[in-house]
């Protein structure tokens, strides 16, 4: 079954995390999103938890010539994270990436600035922290992300998304202490053909969706 958009997706998804906070508790809740597609989902999810939200800027690493096809990811200033199945199976080296890496530690870097501007990033030890993208394909960019968090010592954390490849939802079970994926089809293909509209998300709209919260 397709989401209508990202918001529905959204708000089914704060349902869900909504009802892990009546029974399990999230105390001192941060709401991550991976932009820009997570951002509106994360949006609806912090509304709902009375959370603030704030963006985790990483990158994916693309194969070269098909920079969609994600080999790699980084967050943070944390070394790249390769899919090394993947490199093998294409016949690729980390060195073979290096321009990659650097171009998208670049725009990384230049995200981080338009988004945030002079603003710190928020506090992440000893919080819940809920990590939101509005889907997993292969997962090595929610993986960069989570190692990252991970190194700051939150009490726990959650990597939430309405849709994802069993595979990947598997996998970084391993990464996080809970995964919530509310769709997981057999048969996955891509993200965005489990919703009826998917359009680019704008840096304005990543901009002006941080506005409307205040991050503590």
């Amino acid at each position: 079954m397709r989401y209508p958009d990202r918001i529905q997706a959204g708000r089914e998804l704060a349902a869900a995390l909504s009802e892990m906070q009546r029974t399990e508790g999230l105390p001192d809740p941060l709401v991550l999103a991976l932009p820009r597609g997570g951002v509106p989902v994360a949006a609806e999810v912090a509304r709902e938890l009375h959370a603030p939200l704030d963006v985790l800027v990483a990158r994916k690493i693309g194969l070269p010539g098909r920079p969609e096809y994600g080999v790699g990811a980084i967050a943070g200033e944390d070394p790249p994270v390769f899919d090394e199945t993947a490199l093998e199976m294409l016949g690729l080296t980390q060195d073979r990436l290096s321009s990659t890496v650097a171009h998208e530690r670049t725009e990384m870097h230049r995200r981080q600035h338009l988004y945030r501007g002079n603003r710190p990033e928020p506090r992440i030890d000893g919080r819940t922290v809920i990590l939101v993208d509005d889907g997993l394909a292969t997962g090595v960019t929610a993986r960069a992300a989570l190692r990252y968090l991970l190194r700051q010592e939150p009490a726990r954390l959650v990597l939430a998304v309405p849709v994802g490849s069993p595979q990947s939802v598997q996998a970084l079970s391993h990464e996080a202490d809970t995964v919530i994926c509310l769709q997981q089809p057999a048969v996955f293909e891509a993200v965005g053909l489990w919703y009826e509209r998917f359009p680019q998300i704008t840096d304005d709209e990543v901009i002006e969706a941080l506005h409307l919260t205040t991050t503590r």
